[in-house]
């Protein structure tokens, strides 16, 4: 999946509080792993997340391989705005 930066980086800044840690426990990974999937680069603590930018308007391309995080956090910010 291709997805702009900037709508990457927004995804984020909307989750909830929380939610990093609430997806890392779901998908039984590091959190920081899942920081890195949406622009983080600290690799020596979590693992690399199966992107690449392209360089482009907001901020470039971004083609995930594995969109299970990004679909998570989508989730999560639809509950918070429901209140679930």
């Amino acid at each position: 999946m291709n997805i702009s930066w900037k709508e990457l980086r927004e995804v984020k800044h909307n989750m909830p509080s929380g939610s990093v840690s609430r997806i890392a426990k779901e998908l039984g990974i590091n959190e920081q792993t899942v920081r890195n999937y949406f622009g983080a680069n600290k690799f020596e603590e979590g693992s690399l997340t199966g992107k690449h930018i392209q360089p482009g308007p907001n901020g470039g391309v971004v083609s995930l391989q594995d969109t299970t995080i990004l679909n998570l956090a989508r989730e999560i910010i639809q509950e918070a705005k429901l209140g679930i």
